[in-house]
């Protein structure tokens, strides 16, 4: 692993696991605040709340920023943003601070969340993106276990501001590396920052004008399979067989200074040997004899190399060496829609924030007003994204099968375990009388499963594919959820727990798999913008489900069922439209492969 895709995948993992433990660290720091800065529990719900609302609405937003500007460059920003909100809330006066500042946590969290999967998307192949993706879901387990175990801790002793604070030094550091620490990540090749990372020095595009045709006599074995010409020894120019040691074989079509345009193209392929102004037959092949194209040779490290285009006199986009894509298109050529980012913030926004209330006010005046802007507001960003030129959702990211359908399985896998735990949680104290030390012992196999299984499933998604691996983790995780339908002790609880935490490791690793790994490069901002909105609305989505149905008298088997219920759904609906393999080789014109790099005809 090269240093930059070292420091690319540390980057990822760390603001992943900030997000991660600063989440999970709240709900054991609540108490304590509410009761030191005299605040009400609506104020207290707040602070979460907020941050939920501020986060769900910006994601795919940010996303196309770091498409834009740079995922690194937005990363590091989201990390000093995000650490100076935590800072802030460490030294909160009152509750309205502490509420305004979790607001400015969202907003700097979700610029951050996207650009890790982004980065990813960037510094690694397509082929190569299952351990790194798998790193950072282990990483966000190790966070959702040990959060709350060190919350306590610090609740404990130093008191509640100590775990905001705990966010500082990290964020400061990896923001201002990110920052910092520019490498070759967009230097050159704007849009697709792992080309830079990945091309050697040496394979310039006008190396091989150094080199005539006449020294290289083996070029032709050295061809890359992409070559459209056939320029071996079997087809000699006819009229002129000096012709090659007399024009480099990098040399445009269009020499100006010999022939100018408006002497006409006939007068030009002249120059090159053809006495009868048609292309000679080492420009050409069989399958296609369009003139203009460009020729395809090898530089002197046995790079491919290319001459420039008679027209632009620009060389052409090839496939890369190493990933095997073409480059993508700068980062100027990403527009932002703030139309559109303004209705999907505001439809995103009001359904968080009507599912987050739904559980403590019910269908209040707000949650109404909530549920009705959110597909208002939805509807108008469907109507814009389809007559402007320039979508904030990509084509080629939404009316992909597999990243709609990968996006649903994230929904329903985390709606289903968010809505579980919330039951099991009334289930274990109310029901069955456990205290709290006892409940956190009977969960720890969730968070062990889920930490194990993340790296599992990059061997799984290699080995089974996409399809099956997910497929057979949904039913896991449905399995899990029915055995806590009927558990009544601690060897079935934590059966039932492992089984959670083994199918939603599993799930996670898998779906986002495939969404980063569909998603065009240029495009990687918006995909992961999209994973992490996913991401959040799961959770909120099943606990409302959840409190909806465990009214009086309805006990826990009904949710825990509807819930199982909606896993197995989503299995069954969503997991035919992934793919059933891996796409190992790039530059293999397979369906479905985003580089979309033709084979040879």
């Amino acid at each position: 692993m090269t240093p930059h895709r070292a420091l690319t995948l540390a980057s990822s993992v760390a603001g992943a696991m900030i997000v991660a433990l600063d989440g999970t660290v709240l709900t054991v720091v609540q108490p304590t605040l509410q009761r030191e800065l005299g605040a009400s529990f609506a104020q207290v719900q707040w602070t979460s709340t907020g941050y939920l609302v501020a986060v769900a609405g910006l994601l795919v937003f940010a996303g196309r920023l770091g498409d834009r500007f740079g995922h690194q460059r937005v990363f590091g920003v989201g990390m000093l943003g995000f650490g100076a909100a935590s800072a802030g809330i460490g030294v909160a006066p009152g509750i309205g601070w502490v509420i305004a500042l979790r607001v400015a946590q969202g907003v700097f969290g979700a610029l951050l969340q996207p650009a890790t999967l982004g980065m990813l998307r960037a510094a690694f192949p397509p082929d190569r993106l299952r351990m790194p993706i798998a790193l950072r879901m282990s990483a966000i387990g190790v966070a959702a276990a040990a959060g709350p175990v060190l919350g306590g801790a610090l609740v404990s002793g130093p008191g509640w501001r100590a775990v905001f604070l705990l966010n500082v030094a990290p964020a400061a550091a990896f923001g201002t590396l990110a920052l910092a620490v520019r490498g070759g990540t967009e230097r050159r090749w704007a849009g697709r920052p792992d080309i830079a990372a990945q091309q050697p020095r040496t394979s310039r595009p006008d190396t091989a004008a150094q080199q005539p045709l006449t020294g290289r006599p083996d070029t032709a074995a050295q061809q890359p399979r992409t070559a459209r010409f056939d320029t071996s020894a079997e087809q000699p120019l006819p009229s002129r067989p000096d012709t090659a040691a007399q024009h480099p074989r990098t040399a445009p079509f269009d020499t100006t200074a010999e022939q100018p345009h408006a002497a006409g193209p006939e007068a030009r392929f002249k120059t090159l040997g053809s006495t009868t102004g048609q292309p000679p037959s080492h420009l050409t092949d069989a399958a296609d004899t369009t003139a203009g194209r460009p020729l395809p040779t090898t530089d002197t490290t046995g790079q491919p190399s290319v001459i420039a285009h008679p027209t632009t006199g620009q060389p052409p986009a090839t496939a890369h060496p190493t990933t095997g894509q073409p480059p993508a298109k700068a980062h100027p050529t990403t527009r932002l829609n703030a139309l559109s980012a303004t209705l999907l913030a505001l439809s995103l926004a009001a359904l968080v924030h009507a599912l987050v209330t739904l559980p403590s006010d019910g269908l209040s005046p707000t949650g109404w007003a909530a549920l009705l802007v959110a597909p208002v507001a939805g509807a108008g960003f469907v109507r814009h994204e389809r007559r402007t030129p320039g979508p904030l959702l990509p084509s080629d990211v939404i009316r992909s099968p597999a990243v709609a359908a990968s996006l649903g399985i994230l929904v329903a896998a985390s709606a289903t375990l968010q809505g579980t735990l919330f039951v099991a949680t009334f289930l274990l104290q109310d029901t069955l009388g456990f205290d709290p030390l006892h409940m956190a012992l009977l969960g720890l196999p969730l968070a062990a499963l889920v930490i194990a299984a993340a790296p599992g499933a990059a061997v799984l998604l290699r080995r089974a594919g996409a399809r099956r691996t997910t497929v057979g983790a949904m039913a896991v995780l449905a399995a899990g959820v029915l055995v806590l339908v009927r558990a009544s002790g601690s060897p079935a609880l934590c059966a039932g727990f492992a089984l959670l935490g083994a199918g939603y490791g599993t799930v996670m690793v898998t779906a986002t798999h495939v969404v980063v790994r569909q998603a065009p490069v240029e495009s990687a901002g918006v995909a992961g913008g999209l994973q992490q909105t996913a991401m959040n609305v799961g959770p909120v989505l099943g606990v409302a489900v959840a409190t909806t149905l465990m009214g009086p008298g309805h006990g826990h088997a009904l949710p825990l069922l509807v819930l199982a219920a909606l896993a197995g759904t989503a299995a069954a609906v969503a997991g035919p439209r992934l793919p059933k393999r891996s796409l190992q080789a790039i530059n293999t014109g397979q369906e479905g492969d985003p580089a979309r790099v033709p084979a040879r005809r």
